[in-house]
């Protein structure tokens, strides 16, 4: 104690404890590379306090949108399984490695992104491209509308992996209903004009540069 300039294995009777001050929290490596216009919401807790989490839009995402390369560890085999993710592999050097992700700061974003269960919720495409994993969009996907994964033809053949299929949902317990974040609109840097979709911000900025 810096009062009574004792050395004493536990609090100080007459000056009392230490104010403790707990540094701050920082998100995992995963969590802070998700776009800007993505979030996450937790979807069911399952036993242990476990949660799921999904990966949702907050704006309009344009068909044929490309996200990665998807961040993961090689590895000969997977040390953490989620029954809810993709399984993902990649050959390199010829070689057949797993993409694997034990944790938030072995990955980025991508690793929450559940798979499809058939093909009306599918929203992404997974395909491997010089030796690393891609996701695109297969159609428009509206916010509040989560992002799902499927393999793409050639890289389900690759993975060895069937069609889209419907997967029976597990025990769970559900949160209740998240209420809808209002939708951030994209906004003109030139003008500061606002647009509900990114599409009709391109074609704004295509007028600023006529005029340019």
């Amino acid at each position: 104690c810096e009062d009574c300039g004792r050395s004493l294995a536990g609090e100080c009777k007459l000056h009392g404890p230490l104010i403790r001050a707990k540094d701050r929290v920082i998100p995992s490596r995963a969590r802070l590379t998700l776009p800007h216009y993505l979030t996450l919401r937790v979807l069911e807790l399952r036993a242990g306090n476990q949660q799921i989490l999904g990966v949702f839009a907050k704006k309009v995402i344009q068909k044929r949108t490309q996200f990665g390369p998807y961040v993961g560890q090689l590895s000969t085999k997977l040390t953490c399984y989620d029954e809810s993710r993709l399984v993902l592999q990649v050959l390199k050097d010829g070689g057949k490695y797993f993409l694997d992700t034990p944790n938030e700061d072995c990955g980025n974003w991508m690793m929450f992104v559940r798979l499809a269960r058939n093909q009306e919720e599918q929203t992404l495409v997974a395909y491997q491209h010089c030796g690393e994993v891609y996701f695109t969009t297969v159609k428009p996907i509206e916010p509040h509308t989560e992002l799902k994964v499927w393999y793409a033809a050639d890289y389900a053949k690759f993975m060895e992996a069937s069609a889209i299929f419907i997967k029976e949902e597990s025990d769970v317990c559900p949160l209740p209903p998240v209420a809808k974040e209002p939708v951030d609109p994209w906004i003109c840097s030139s003008c500061r004009s606002s647009f509900a979709t990114f599409a009709l911000l391109e074609s704004h900025q295509c007028i600023h540069k006529d005029r340019v």
